[in-house]
Formats: C-alpha cells, structure tokens, sequence
C-alpha cells in the first residue's frame, strides 16, 4: 500500500489539510439529516470500501506520521498524558500484541512482526523503528508496552479495567482528546468519566452501552463514531492546554468559517484483550475543515441540516455557542434542499 504521508503540522502554523483523495475516506458521523444520541455501536469489520477508514483494524492513513510527531511534542511536554496502574501492566501488553499483529498483517509493506517464542521483531518503516524485544519483560523496550505502541499508533489507546459491572479508566496514552483529561480521569468508572456529557443520562445511553461494552468477547471488535467542533486543525485540545486553544473560537468570522472551523470526528473502536480481559479502547480523530467537507454535496446539505436543528444543550456542550448561528447561515449555502441518501459515505 502506497501511503504518501504529508509533512504537516497540528501546532502554531497549522500546515495540516486532507488530500483530495483523502477527503472521501473520512469517516462522517451523521447517517441521516439529524443527531441526537444513541449508543450508536456497530461490529467493527469492513465495509467493503477497500480504502476507508473501516478496512482494517487499526486505520493507518496520510497523516500518520504527522500525527506521531505531535503526539511525541506532547508527552515531552507533559508525560501524564501517559499513565498506567500498576495492574494494567499485562493489559498493556495485550494492546501491544493487538496492533502490532493487526498492522503486520494489514499493511505488510508498511510494518514487519516476526516472533520466535517471546523474541519479538518489530520493524515501523515509516518512522524508522527496528526494535528486538522480550514478549513481556519490559526493560527490553524503550517505554512500558503501551506507551510504546502508542508512540507508533495514530488515536488515543486507553484501556479499561473490568471489574464490578464497570468499567474504570486504568491506563492510556491520551495526546488528541476533544476537551477531557486521562490524569483527571484515571481510576474512574464508565459512570463517573462520563458524568459531564448532557442529554445523554437521561436518555439511557450511558446504561445501555455498559451492558454492551461489558459484554465485548475477545475476536468481536464492535465501533463507534462520535464528534464535536474544532477551531483550526488542532490534535491537542486538552484542558490542560486550554490557554492555548480556547481563545481560538474568538477568531471565527463569517468570512473565515471553512478554514478555521474542522468537523473533529472520532473512531472510537473497543476490544476485548485476551490475557488481561481488559477492554481496549481505541480513539481515533479525524479532522475536516468545513471547506474540504463541502467538496461532497451530501455532507454539506446534512452538515447544515445537522448543526441548524442540534438542541441548545448540545450547541452549548459541544462549545459552538459563539459561532453556531454564523455557521448554520455559511453552510446554508450549500443546501439545496435536495434529499440525502442514508448512511456516511458520500453519494
């Protein structure tokens, strides 16, 4: 597989853009011309889209190793975006076998796995990695397994401990999170991480997915697809850097809506790993500016149908409140009134 990775950037002058071959692959998280909640999980196999988003496992795409760069920029800066409890060790492990398994079969050209016993090769080509390891012994890696393999792997990984009919947030690697914190979170349960979305307790989803995120068995990776709103293309929008990308929904104007404003979607896939029985839970983000959505007509009359008629508590949460009705006025133009098509791929 041919991957031309760009040179790109997340930070100061924010070089990142989606090739035109690339804007078609982007997973867009609307259905049909509404949203509202819904637990919204599905079987994580492919689509029959050879190139999408959902044709392997792990996704590796044009912005690897961009994102691999921001994503070492940020643990220097602050490596509490990487912790593990100590029970998590074995879990971590498992996430490593996991992807590195999953990436040598799917992109063979890309990435190299032999093992022999518990002596293990691993080659990442595209970031010049050719490391010889013991299966399970850490002090024969760089960094413990997890933040190892996350180093190398585009997403968030955290890892939930199962326990209690629950599940609690005991390790991670969380670099590229939309406006939450992995140090303020770990050692909380499904309940407690969650206690800041609105709508949604109300509604029962959080109940239901825990019956079914618990119930995950090994060999059956399910997914889903959530989404908010970006200003400019930015990965790292934690609260612990929110000085930094706060200020930014200041600068949206009617007349800079498609540069600055990114549709910011996220792969979120869960799977059970099989020493540990922990449950592995992938986060994967994707960004869009407004300006390459609207390249694909059924995105942009849906775009503008979605965010017009979103509840206020919504609009509010997902932190548009100062620009939504500028953007539901730009991305009117867009919309025909023509009907949609089901599904998220574009017609």
């Amino acid at each position: 597989m041919n991957i031309p990775f760009r040179s790109e950037t997340f930070r100061d002058d924010f070089s990142y853009r989606n090739s035109a071959q690339n804007i078609p692959r982007f997973p867009f998280p609307f259905p049909e011309d509404a949203y509202m909640y819904s637990v919204n999980i599905e079987p994580h196999v492919p689509t029959g889209r050879p190139d999408g988003p959902f044709a392997h496992g792990f996704d590796v795409d044009e912005h690897y190793v961009a994102e691999m760069r921001d994503r070492a920029l940020v643990l220097a800066e602050d490596p509490l975006r990487c912790q593990s409890l100590p029970h998590m060790e074995l879990a971590g492990w498992d996430a490593l076998d996991l992807i590195m398994t999953s990436k040598a079969a799917d992109y063979p050209d890309l990435f190299e796995l032999t093992i022999d016993g518990d002596q293990w090769h691993w080659v990442n080509k595209p970031l010049g990695i050719d490391d010889h390891f013991t299966f399970l012994d850490s002090s024969t890696l760089p960094y413990g397994p997890l933040e190892y393999i996350g180093r190398q792997t585009q997403g968030d990984l955290c890892v939930l401990d199962q326990r209690e009919n629950n599940l609690w947030m005991d390790a991670g690697v969380v670099t590229a999170q939309a406006d939450w914190s992995l140090d303020f979170d770990i050692g909380m349960n499904f309940f407690e991480w969650h206690a800041p979305v609105p709508l949604a307790h109300e509604l029962g989803v959080f109940t239901r997915a825990i019956k079914f995120l618990t119930a995950i068995q090994q060999g059956q990776p399910s997914r889903r697809l959530n989404w908010t709103l970006t200003i400019n293309p930015r990965l790292d929008t934690s609260p612990e850097n929110y000085p930094k990308w706060g200020p930014d929904r200041l600068t949206v104007t009617p007349e800079n809506i498609g540069e600055k404003i990114h549709l910011r979607v996220e792969l979120q896939t869960f799977w059970r790993l099989p020493r540990s029985n922990a449950l592995f839970f992938p986060i994967r983000t994707y960004l869009m500016a407004m300006d390459e959505l609207i390249t694909q007509p059924k995105w942009a009359r849906r775009m503008h149908r979605v965010i017009r008629d979103l509840p206020p508590e919504l609009v509010d949460y997902k932190g548009m409140s100062r620009y939504h009705a500028d953007l539901v006025e730009w991305l009117s133009q867009y919309d025909d009134g023509a009907e949609t098509s089901p599904g998220i791929f574009p017609e």
